[in-house]
């Protein structure tokens, strides 16, 4: 390509490890970095306003084009902390859901759990900016990221997104993954997966650089997020996938 490749991220504690290298200066000449928040990351892989993103599976069948590429994402092998039901009341008496307006893929996600695994009917609302304050009575919220980190203090009840997963699929769950709207040259992939690892071989620098007191982020890193794609993280995408095209969500 004759410019810069556009490569969107999301500035949430989880995608720290694997932008680091990034942030380091590695590729500098050949990527131009923008940081949203999920949802809006996927808008533009859609609008071709970049030409890779760290985005939710979720906008896999909405591309007319997409490779997912290197080996790395966002993904969970049990409790991944920061993607959570939240309430103030036990499970079967909640009555309706709010869907975190920064993501796609955690809210499919819940809406598979809650008819699937959960098998209850709540109603379902899409949130705007200030519903964590919502969170009462028997209304719950699907939370993410670091505010959800956060809400974890706060309301009575959780409910884990991806432990919930795990016990019904018996699969990772991969929330994220680094996805093209287009082919790129596998020599430039290849590096792109290799800056990657920086982060992940420094986890105790890029812990240093995002001082935070809500989490400890050496037991989110090691035993929460996981940053690996394998060949069941593929699968579990694959399987999510399909559940989303027969419930039409």
């Amino acid at each position: 390509m004759d410019r810069k490749i556009r490569v969107g991220a999301v500035s949430y504690l989880n995608t720290k490890p694997l932008i680091y290298g990034f942030e380091q200066g590695l590729m500098k000449d050949q990527i131009a970095l923008i940081f949203d928040y999920p949802a809006n990351i996927a808008a533009a892989l859609l609008n071709d306003t970049i030409d890779i993103g760290l985005v939710p599976v979720a906008v896999i069948p909405e591309m007319t084009e997409y490779h997912i590429i290197g080996n790395h994402c966002i993904s969970s092998e049990g409790e991944v902390a920061s993607v959570c039901l939240f309430s103030e009341v036990p499970l079967q008496e909640i009555e309706t859901v709010l869907l975190d307006y920064q993501s796609r893929t955690s809210v499919k996600l819940a809406e598979i759990l809650l008819k699937e695994y959960w098998k209850i009917d709540p109603v379902i609302k899409a949130a705007d900016h200030d519903f964590r304050s919502e969170i009462k009575g028997k209304t719950a919220a699907v939370v993410i990221g670091d505010r959800a980190l956060e809400q974890r203090k706060i309301s009575t009840y959780r409910y884990d997104l991806g432990l919930a997963w795990k016990k019904y699929t018996g699969l990772p769950f991969v929330f994220a993954a680094w996805v093209s709207n287009k082919e790129l040259p596998a020599e430039f992939i290849e590096a792109f997966d290799s800056a990657n690892v920086l982060g992940l071989d420094n986890i105790e620098k890029v812990i240093a650089q995002n001082p935070y007191d809500t989490y400890d982020l050496a037991t989110y890193y090691a035993d929460n997020i996981k940053f690996k794609l394998g060949d069941d993280k593929r699968k579990s995408i694959s399987l999510f996938l399909d559940k989303l095209n027969v419930n039409n969500f």
